[in-house]
């Protein structure tokens, strides 16, 4: 079943995309959902116009994404997590401790675009992430994860 995406979904497209899902997937979730809209050869033709007219905008949003990009990869994260005299951490550091330390740094970016790497930080140590910004646009973000 072919379908066209009205929101980004993570592991199967970005907003726009037309992909091919199985049936009772799209028939029975996305579509009922509001997540997508099957593409037949009309709503293909009136996706075809809108990315069109779109097309303009998101050249815009995607030099801001890029802009942002830069502004991380130059950034070196530290955040102070309670550990253990042998550096293990009480707990994890995840993407929402990640995306207020970025906040603090004066970048916004929301938790759910911020992926890590390594399953769960659990030892202090230098890590890395990646923000997705745009479908086109990823950063890698730096950090250390020290003792307090």
């Amino acid at each position: 079943m072919e379908i066209i995406l009205k929101q980004d979904i993570s592991n199967l497209g970005f907003k726009d995309d037309v992909i091919e899902v199985k049936n009772g997937y799209g028939r029975n979730y996305l579509i009922p959902q509001g997540i997508a809209v099957l593409a037949t050869s009309s709503a293909k033709k009136i996706h075809a116009e809108n990315l069109k007219q779109r097309a303009h905008k998101e050249e815009k949003v995607k030099e801001e994404a890029s802009l942002i990009a830069e502004k991380i990869s130059t950034l070196s994260l530290k955040i102070g997590a309670k550990a253990s005299s042998k550096g293990k951490i009480f707990g994890s550091v995840n993407n929402i401790q990640l995306s207020e330390a970025l906040s603090k740094e004066g970048v916004e970016i929301d938790r759910k675009k911020i992926v890590v790497k390594s399953d769960a930080i659990k030892e202090v140590g230098e890590y890395t992430a990646i923000a997705k910004l745009h479908r086109e646009v990823s950063a890698e973000i730096k950090f250390e994860v020290v003792a307090e």
